[in-house]
């Protein structure tokens, strides 16, 4: 199966942002790609510590883009993510849509671990402006089973190992990694979640300066589950594309079969 990962520069402009990442899913469904993903924040880049401009109703006019995009093109689509508005709460949930080649929306998740940190050049406080979700979901598509994650969620691995003990196949780390924290942690973090859970991993992100005060790292790639990089995106806006083999995926967890020697977490269960 052809996948790819969309990266996007995306601004505050909510038209310019739709139509970028409409037409890099329409180039990867060209190239052939059945599976598509968007990076964390694609319809809107808003300022640190303030409510994205773009929060609306989960079933406002970002999903039905989206699903309109998936009927169009016979792609599914992983939505990166949309600010979606909570009823009596000034915050928003950094929520994570799937929609499935048929234009259905097949999963939705809300990220649960928040950025809050104080790094040597910039200060981030996700949660003034974002709610944290708490519930774990793996979407069951036409492609594949797909478990989602969001960015900062890439530091908890035991968010994946649940996620696996559920039946992914594949993980999605839609994000909009720091420039600082990118440099060093980036791939490293990838590839570990890809190598400990034997899945395949599509890293969809923002890249470059999307304000005075906001840039991203980039580098979105797709990996194994050896922890070989299929795909990486230059530095610059576009779309990374690979083959995602799951018979590979099974060859690699019956030789290595690490995921049935755990000792510890045994009473997690073993489907959704």
């Amino acid at each position: 199966m052809l996948a790819a990962v969309v990266q996007l520069t995306s601004t505050l402009s909510l038209e310019h942002n739709l139509e970028r990442a409409g037409s890099w899913i329409d180039r990867a469904a060209r190239a052939g790609a059945r599976l598509v993903c968007l990076p964390e924040n694609f319809p809107c880049m808003r300022e640190e510590g303030s409510l994205n401009p773009a929060t609306a109703p989960l079933d406002g006019r970002i999903l039905e883009f989206l699903r309109g995009l998936a009927k169009e093109t016979g792609v599914v689509i992983a939505g990166g993510t949309l600010p979606e508005a909570i009823s009596g709460d000034t915050r928003a949930f950094n929520t994570s849509v799937v929609v499935d080649a048929d234009g259905e929306l097949s999963a939705v998740y809300r990220k649960i671990h928040l950025f809050d940190v104080d790094l040597p050049d910039a200060q981030f406080q996700e949660s003034k402006a974002v709610r944290a979700g708490d519930e774990i979901v793996v979407a069951r598509t036409s492609v594949g089973s797909l478990g989602l994650s969001i960015c900062y969620d890439l530091r908890f691995p035991e968010l994946y190992r649940e996620l696996t003990a559920r039946g992914a196949e594949i993980l999605l780390v839609p994000s909009a990694f720091t420039v600082p924290t990118g440099t060093d942690h980036w791939e490293v973090l990838l590839r570990a979640r890809a190598i400990e859970n034997q899945c395949f991993v599509m890293a969809a992100a923002q890249y470059g300066v999307h304000s005075a005060h906001r840039r991203s790292y980039g580098r979105s790639m797709i990996v194994d589950p050896w922890g070989l990089v299929l795909a990486r995106a230059p530095d610059a806006e576009g779309v990374a594309l690979a083959d995602l083999d799951l018979d590979r995926l099974g060859e690699i967890r019956r030789r290595l079969p690490a995921l049935r020697h755990r000792r510890l977490g045994l009473d997690t269960p073993s489907s959704a």
